[in-house]
Formats: C-alpha cells, structure tokens, sequence
C-alpha cells in the first residue's frame, strides 16, 4: 500500500479509502506510519468523518466501512459493528458496494491489493457493473494472490498491474 500511496501528491481530486485486513490496534498505527511516509494524508477512518480529496481512510479494525451521501453535501463515512461478511470484519466488498448504491455516485476506480481469499471480487464487480473502473495486483508483486485472482477469475477486471505501475494508471484515468 505504501508504494501506492507514495505516488500520489495532496492535490489529487479524489478521496481513497480503505479496507486493510487488520486488528483494531493495528490499523490505527498503520494510519499513523503511512501518514509520516506519505506526501497525502492518512488517517484511521472515523463515523461521520467527511472525504476530501487528497485523503486516504483507513478502515479501522473490526469495523465495516461504508461511503454515504452526507447531509451537508458531498460523502462521508460510515462504521459499523456489523456482523462479518465473508469471514471479515472490515471488509472490502462491503465498502465497495456501498459506493454503487450512493446516489449520485462519484466517478469510481476499484483496486484490489495482495491478500487472502476473495474479499473484495464481488464488490469490484458492481463497481466493474456500474460504469466504474477496476484493477488489480499482478500475482508478480503479491505477497498473497488471492483476492486479486478471485476478482480475475470472476472477469471483472480491466487491468491487471504489479503494484508499481497502478498509481500511474490511476493518475491517467483521474486525468490528473
């Protein structure tokens, strides 16, 4: 994720957020390393905290979040202890299928990274089915190919990239 984030500069027009499969405790330590590493800001994502563009939300352990409509404008997000998904509490395909559904959605791009199981392919294809844009991690980069492979097998993902080459084609299709 690291190597990801470190591409970007805090005036990207866009918000990321994400789910990590983490412990509660970890997650906000991993907030706070990457916030020192990184030129955008990072932060453990918190109820009712509003998205900004330059910004990235971490998920914080134990908690699924979601992207909702805010009252006064623009999104925001939302946590909940709701039961697991999948086996996970955060999880991916909760977050991701929580931007399909927002009403005016924004103009969406689906990454999955490394990881274990399939967490997140269900979820890359709504957005794949919305009219967003997806990505995953080349198995040459992965720690873990799991989740990348299970959104490839499921076709629904545009591009398949090592890791290195993702925040360039982001930045291609943000037009940035």
């Amino acid at each position: 994720m690291q190597t990801l984030l470190s591409h970007f500069s805090p005036d990207v027009p866009a918000s990321i957020v994400v789910v990590q499969h983490m412990p509660p405790r970890f997650t906000k330590s991993l907030a706070k390393r990457l916030d020192g590493l990184c030129s955008l800001h990072v932060t453990e994502a918190e109820d009712g905290q509003p998205l900004q563009n330059g910004s990235v939300y971490i998920a914080p352990g134990d908690f699924h979040m979601r992207v909702v409509s805010s009252p006064k404008g623009g999104f925001q997000i939302s946590l909940r202890k709701d039961p697991p998904y999948g086996g996970h509490r955060p999880s991916v395909d909760v977050l991701f299928h929580s931007l399909v559904v927002l009403p005016s959605p924004p103009r969406l791009f689906g990454v999955l990274l490394t990881g274990m199981g399939r967490d997140g392919a269900e979820g890359l294809a709504a957005i794949k089915a919305s009219g967003g844009t997806t990505i995953a991690e080349a198995e040459e980069s992965c720690i873990v190919f799991g989740m990348p492979k299970a959104a490839i097998e499921k076709g629904c993902v545009d591009w398949v990239l090592p890791v290195d080459q993702i925040a360039e084609r982001l930045k291609e299709l943000i037009e940035w």
